[in-house]
């Protein structure tokens, strides 16, 4: 879920200068600040490469154990397992931790913060510094988070469960169709470090719409929400994590695509009153 605002995991954005990108709405890549001649040693590069790295592979398998979390499969504890505290407790810490979750991926998101941050962190590596920094908050999120057990609806048709299950899974594909579709590499750092190893700078954003960008603006955020809803058994924490993570979507929807609009403008304003935010259709320009 940022830029990257999920975002989420983003979990779901911002890089720019020297070799054409994509920018698309929708988790879309926003652009930092130009970037700074390239002065860096040799170490230096290959050191931020390694950081990078290291990084994307944090963010690879914490993602992957987000799936098996939400969707209560595979991985040693889910949303629905652990010791049972008093609801008060439960909901206390869950909402303390979706909000440091929240926090972390919208501060460092922001051009200001950016602009600030990148005095004390060198640009190659500022992206991959904010992909680690928010896996790290949905680690301690999964090793936190209480269960609030309680059942809100549960499908009891075998057939329906796994229309439910397979749709769930839908939601993650298309989200991680979404990132490569706009630079998936872009997105989680990886390609900037690797940029920076060979001594070439980023290159300048243009205004491009993918496949399914082309549907809807944000295809990534569609996806997480039909990942976290798409749920044959809704307890009252999973409810929480799935309300949670939608408001935070629109907010961070609103965020970016004020940021675009100041990148973009009339381009960015005339996207949006032709393609619709999270369902595909089409509108009329006025």
């Amino acid at each position: 879920m940022q830029n990257s605002n999920v975002s989420s995991v983003a979990l779901v954005s911002h890089p720019a200068q020297a070799e054409t990108r994509t920018i698309s709405g929708g988790r879309a890549s926003l652009p930092d600040e130009p970037r700074r001649p390239l002065n860096e040693s040799a170490m230096g590069r290959v050191a931020g490469f390694l950081f990078g790295l290291v990084a994307y592979l944090v963010f690879f398998g914490t993602i992957l154990y987000a799936i098996g979390f939400v969707a209560g499969m595979v991985v040693p504890k889910a949303i629905d397992d652990g010791a049972v505290v008093p609801a008060v407790e439960a909901l206390i810490v869950n909402l303390l931790l979706l909000t440091l979750f929240a926090v972390q991926h919208s501060v460092m998101a922001r051009k200001p913060f950016k602009r600030w941050w990148t005095q004390f962190v060198p640009h190659a590596v500022e992206r991959s510094v904010y992909v680690l920094l928010a896996s790290l908050a949905l680690i301690l999120l999964f090793w936190q988070w209480r269960p609030m057990p309680a059942i809100v609806w549960q499908v009891a048709d075998p057939a329906a469960t796994a229309t439910l299950m397979a749709l769930s899974l839908v939601g993650w594909l298309l989200v991680f169709t979404s990132t490569f579709l706009i630079n998936h590499f872009e997105l989680f750092g990886l390609h900037q470090v690797i940029i920076n190893l060979a001594g070439r700078q980023t290159p300048e954003p243009r205004f491009k719409t993918p496949v399914l960008y082309k549907l809807v603006r944000h295809p990534i955020y569609l996806g997480f929400i039909v990942a976290f809803w798409a749920a044959p058994v809704m307890t009252v924490g999973h409810l929480l994590f799935a309300a949670v993570t939608t408001a935070y979507i629109f907010v961070g929807i609103f965020l970016e695509e004020r940021d675009l609009v100041g990148q973009f403008g009339e381009q960015y304003q005339r996207y949006r009153a032709q393609v619709g935010m999270l369902i595909p259709f089409r509108r009329k320009e006025s």
